[in-house]
Formats: C-alpha cells, structure tokens, sequence
C-alpha cells in the first residue's frame, strides 16, 4: 500500500488510447494476414486491459494466452531480475506470436520474454507495448509496435497499477506525490 499520499493527473485520455489502438491493429492486421491464427500474449498483470480492447478490434483468427512476469513486486523501481510467474497453457512452435505489453521501461521485462519465446520457435514473434520510456532503457530493446512514447513519469491506469492500485483507470495517469 502506498504510504504516501498522491494524485492522479490525466496524461492519455481513454479516447486516445482508443483511436491509437485502432491504428495499430491495422498495421498489425497488414503484418498477419493470412495467418491461420495469431497467438496474443498478454503480459499479466499491467496488459491485461490492453490486451482485451487490442483483440476485440483486430479482425484475425486469435487465440490469447497469458504469461506473468515480474521484475516490480509492488514497487516503483525495476528489480532487473525477471521471474516467469505463470507460464503460457499452449505450444507456440511454428505458430505466429504476438506479444503485448503494457509499459517498456527499462526493457529488462520484454527483452527476457522474447527471448523466452524465440526459444519455443515459433513461426513469427512480435511485441506491442502500450507505453515506451525510452529515457529509462537499460536493455537495447524496442517494442515493434509502441502506442505511446511518454517522458519517465510513473503512470498508472488502463491496467496499470500503483502497488496493485488505480488499475481500473479508463485513462492513463501520471502519480504526483503530495509534497511532505
């Protein structure tokens, strides 16, 4: 729990994301067409809104599946060290893969997974990240689809928490701390 008190301000409206989400399921659809079925990972816990706004406007045969990684706990810095959490059901081998994230900070996360996945080789693997610090990189590694680039700020919202808070956001958020 959040020990001291904070707010919230409007950093991406809830239609923005909509209308960027759009966007990008049309390069997405442009990348798989003619796939037999496109594997969407999402990345629990932050993608999991992403995730379910992404599917419902890409118009693809898809199967979803979840891994959860951690390198947070409930902090707000990087641990660096990637734990798998809770593995995918299915085999991916031979098959196209998309792997969305919700935020790419310092790239620890999405690098260790995709890794990970290129070791079950499958077919085709790509990632999407909602977010991208890039100010914050510590890994040379980029998403091949980013929504949003945004400043090093600590956001939340749109499944994004603050020590398991604020997830259920329909915008993205920057936390502003209550001065002491």
């Amino acid at each position: 729990m959040p020990t001291r008190p904070y707010v919230i301000d409007e950093m991406i409206s809830a239609k923005a994301i909509a209308a960027r989400i759009e966007d990008l399921c049309r390069e997405i659809q442009t990348e798989f067409a003619g796939t037999d079925k496109l594997v969407v990972v999402g990345l629990l816990r932050g993608s999991f809104v992403f995730i379910a706004d992404l599917v419902r406007e890409l118009d693809l045969p898809i199967e979803v599946d979840f891994l959860e990684a951690s390198s947070y706990g409930d902090g707000m810095e990087s641990t660096r060290e990637v734990r798998i959490l809770k593995d995918l059901r299915g085999a991916i081998e031979g098959r196209d893969v998309l792997v969305v994230e919700d935020i790419v900070d310092t790239g620890h996360t999405l690098n260790h997974v995709t890794h990970l996945l290129e070791s079950r080789l499958p077919a085709r693997l790509k990632s999407i990240a909602l977010l991208d610090k890039p100010s914050r990189r510590e890994v040379d590694f980029k998403a091949n689809w980013t929504g949003f680039e945004i400043p090093d700020e600590f956001v939340v919202g749109y499944g994004i928490d603050f020590a398991q808070r604020n997830r259920n956001l329909p915008y993205i958020g920057k936390v502003r701390f209550a001065e002491k």
